[in-house]
C-alpha cells in the first residue's frame, strides 16, 4: 500500500472532530470505500467508543475520510467523524 500522508486541514479537522491520524490511517487500510466528488474515496470505518463526546455518551464513533489517490501517495484531504 501506498504511504498515507494528511493535509493540514485533514489534520485539523480530525482533531476537531474527536479523531486522530492513526485511526485516520486505519480507516484507510481497513474500512469499506465509496467513491466521492472529483475522483476522490470516501472510506469509512466504525470503531468501539463507549465516551462521552459533547457531553453525550456515545457507544460507537465513525471515522470517514475523504482521500485522493496519487500516484506516490494516498492524500486525505478531510475527516469527517460520526457518534452512534
Amino acid at each position: 500500500m501506498k504511504p498515507i500522508r494528511l493535509t493540514q486541514q485533514a489534520r485539523e479537522q480530525a482533531s476537531e472532530r474527536g479523531a486522530n491520524e492513526a485511526e485516520v490511517k486505519e480507516v484507510i487500510t481497513k474500512g469499506s470505500r465509496e467513491p466521492a466528488k472529483h475522483g476522490r474515496k470516501l472510506c469509512r470505518y466504525s470503531f468501539r467508543f463507549g465516551k462521552k463526546w459533547q457531553g453525550r455518551h456515545y457507544p460507537i464513533k465513525q471515522v470517514a475520510p475523504v482521500s485522493k489517490e496519487e500516484e506516490r501517495e494516498i492524500v486525505v484531504i478531510t475527516v469527517y467523524t460520526f457518534y452512534f
